[in-house]
């Protein structure tokens, strides 16, 4: 329980530090607001003991689409800690306590999803996002999982890289890159089924407790698997693209999960501090 009070401690500070920067950042359109999130979740993981071993790169291209399975609240941190980036979610989550003010702060793209007649608002915002120069990451599958199984990806919202292409802009083509989320060790021990449910947040778990269960734990171990990036004109079909992600997506996490990494950390990522 200390441990959890220090954590909470610090994240109020580390919050209440850099929230002036990243409004002065949001008001005047700077890089900042990019850059203060990266450092933000970076320190936020090494806080909580989250190490993160990176498979394959990430790629510079822009326009970027990361499509991404979706396994736990820690999925935005992790992602985050790796670099700049904006997220598609759920409308609900803007009005979630602390985390619902947070995904604002981060410029997190909210959408109804049970109002199909919105899809088209939703991709015009994320195709405006795209334009600007921001990679946007969407959890194609719509909903968190357990982590093991990779559900069908979604591909409505994939309908973005024809918003942008057809703005009329100098932009001929969106490069689309598939991520993997693999959660591998948890408290010093290999991810097996039975701990699976400790960091995969899904279907009816309440988040309290969940949080604190992760934050009383001491070291998460990820493992962020990177894919093919490829870059799709305006011809390309939105579910094939969603199609060739998902069965990327589903063999980079069973990959990982079948080569767990040392559970004594990553050379890929260098945390900011020391876990707690």
């Amino acid at each position: 329980m200390i441990r959890v009070i220090l954590i909470a401690l610090t994240f109020v500070a580390l919050t209440l530090a850099l929230l002036p920067f990243q409004l002065i950042g949001m008001a005047f359109d700077l890089r900042l607001q990019r850059t203060i999130p990266h450092l933000y979740h970076r320190i936020l993981c090494a806080l909580i003991g989250v190490r993160i071993h990176e498979v394959g790169t990430r790629s510079t291209a822009s326009p970027a689409l990361i499509l991404s399975n979706h396994v736990s609240w820690l999925d935005i941190s992790v992602i985050t800690a790796l670099g700049p980036v904006v997220f598609v979610a759920k409308s609900e989550v803007a009005g979630w306590p602390v985390f619902g003010w947070l995904a604002r702060l981060q410029r997190t793209i909210f959408i109804n999803r049970q109002a199909r007649h919105q899809t088209g608002a939703a991709t015009r915002e994320i195709a405006g996002r795209l334009l600007g120069g921001d990679a946007v990451v969407l959890f194609a599958e719509g909903t968190s999982s357990d982590g093991i199984r990779v559900l069908p990806f979604r591909s409505a919202l994939v309908g973005a890289v024809h918003q942008a292409l057809g703005t009329g802009t100098q932009h001929t083509h969106v490069t689309v890159q598939p991520m993997s989320l693999a959660y591998v060790g948890f408290a010093g021990l290999r991810m097996g089924r039975g701990l699976r449910e400790r960091v995969a947040w899904y279907g009816d778990a309440d988040l309290v407790p969940h949080l604190l269960s992760v934050l009383a734990a001491g070291a998460v171990d990820v493992t962020v698997s990177w894919g093919e990036a490829v870059a799709y004109d305006m011809g390309a079909d939105r579910k094939a693209i969603a199609r060739n992600a998902e069965y990327s997506v589903r063999r980079m996490t069973a990959a990982a999960l079948r080569s767990t990494p040392s559970l004594a950390g990553s050379e890929r990522s260098q945390p900011l501090l020391k876990p707690m």
